[in-house]
This record gives C-alpha cells, structure tokens and sequence, in this order.
C-alpha cells in the first residue's frame, strides 16, 4: 500500500473510522502511523476529501463533529435501522430540554438562573441525568454567595447532535418556529357533522343502555327542571272554550248516580 497515494490512504482512513466506531481527530489518525510513514495533516484531509465523495450515493456519509471525524448512517435510513435494536430510544421530558437548551445557548449557566427563565426549579434528577450522559460539566463557580456550579456542554453533547461546534446551533427563532402548535381543546374542536351522526346513530343502537351516571342524571334533572312551562298564559280561558267543547268536555266528566 502506497501510503503517500490519496487514493490508498483514503481506503485505509475508512477501515480506521469503521473500526474505531467513534469520531477520531486527525491527530489520533496520525498516531495510528509509524513515524517513518506518517503522513501529513494536508494529505490526511486530502484523503478524507476523497473518502468523502466516494460516499455519495451509499447509505453512509463521512461526518465531521466536534471530537473528529465519524462514518454514519444517513439520517433518513434511521426509522428502518432503529429497528435492528430491541431497545426504544430514550424519550426526555420537556423540562430536561428546556434545561439543556438554556445550557447550551448561555453557557456558562448556574442551576438558580436556569430557574429564573424557566420559572420553576430544576429537579434534581434533571441535572444528575444530563451530567451521566456526558452531554453537560461543571466548568467554575459563580463568586456569588454559595458558590453555585456554572454549567456548559460538553463534546460529547456536540457528537450526539452531530455538531462541530457551538456556531452551528440553529438561531433560537428557528427553534421557536419548530415548537408545534398546541392542540386545540376537545370540547371546543369542531365535529364533522357526518361522523357527529355517525356516532349518535350507534349510541341509538346500543342495547342494552349504559347505566346512568350520577352526574349525567344531575345534568337530565336540569334540563327537566329548565323545560317546565311556567308561563300559562297561552292556554285558552275557560270562558272561551267553545260551546261544542264545552259540550265534550262535559260528556266526559264523571256523572253521580
């Protein structure tokens, strides 16, 4: 194997990065070389060049993060790789990245001013599982009383997002742009009027009924209670009753005998 050939180095920087199975600098590259066949920086990013164009098309890419550079899957190969693990990916709560968020836009950050943008406490448990995961650090203490820990991220934070540095952050527009709305109440979402008919007709049908509940036996009461005439002034005097109603009426009373 020429090693001085870019081509031949490029091959050999991919059996590299495909064993190691994490990012590796250039300078961990050059260790890998005796000194007597070690090649230059230029010429490993010339390789590197190489390897990368000979990627187009395939369904792994050459990426550059914070700690090197890493052979990986296409993101849009992901929902069909993911299932080659029986393990679900790990979902976070809200609270955790909002947490990571204000971390990584104003490090370095302390737990009470984190508390003061969100406008609540940070659990415990929150920093315990950003800390384990390696994606924050304590980088000082404010000279505040107390001396609280300032937080920052960490590379192996920028590794996971696939992120070469801080620069790379998308504006905090954009972020707000890509929060989805919230959904409407279901009490005041409109029903389609088809599937609303639907959906009596089979309440209609279902035999036997359900068992009222107390509530909704409270809610007929009301209803009975609200539909009582009160009002009876529409219902013809008896001295207007007509004489063959009268008649009628009279003929259907009860006689004494």
């Amino acid at each position: 194997m020429n090693l001085s050939d870019p081509k031949d180095l490029a091959s050999l920087l991919e059996a590299f990065l495909l064993a190691a199975g994490k990012p590796m600098s250039l300078e961990r590259m050059a260790e890998l070389f005796e000194e007597t066949e070690r090649p230059s920086s230029a010429l490993l990013r010339k390789a590197l060049e190489l390897l990368d164009k000979s990627c187009k098309g395939r369904a792994f890419e050459l990426k550059e993060v914070a700690s090197g550079y890493r052979l990986q899957v296409r993101e849009r190969f992901s929902p069909w790789v993911g299932r080659l693990w029986e393990e679900r990916p790990q979902r976070y709560s809200r609270a955790l990245l909002e947490t990571l968020v204000l971390i990584a836009y104003r490090q370095p950050i302390t737990r009470g001013e984190i508390e003061d943008v969100r406008g609540v406490a940070v659990n415990s448990q929150i920093v315990k599982t950003l800390l384990e995961r390696e994606w924050i650090r304590v980088v000082g203490h404010r000279d505040v009383p107390g001396r609280p820990a300032m937080f920052a991220t960490t590379r192996q934070f920028l590794d996971h997002f696939n992120l070469k540095s801080l620069d790379e952050l998308p504006p905090l527009a954009v972020l707000r742009e890509m929060e989805p709305e919230p959904l409407p109440d279901v009490e005041d979402a409109p029903v389609p009027e088809a599937l609303q008919a639907r959906a009596d007709l089979e309440v209609a049908e279902q035999e036997p009924r359900e068992q009222t509940s107390f509530r909704s036996l409270l809610m007929e009461l009301d209803n009975m209670e609200t539909g009582l005439k009160t009002d009876f002034q529409d219902l013809p005097d008896e001295s207007e009753t007509p004489e063959d109603e009268s008649e009628s009426l009279a003929e259907q009373a009860p006689r004494d005998y």
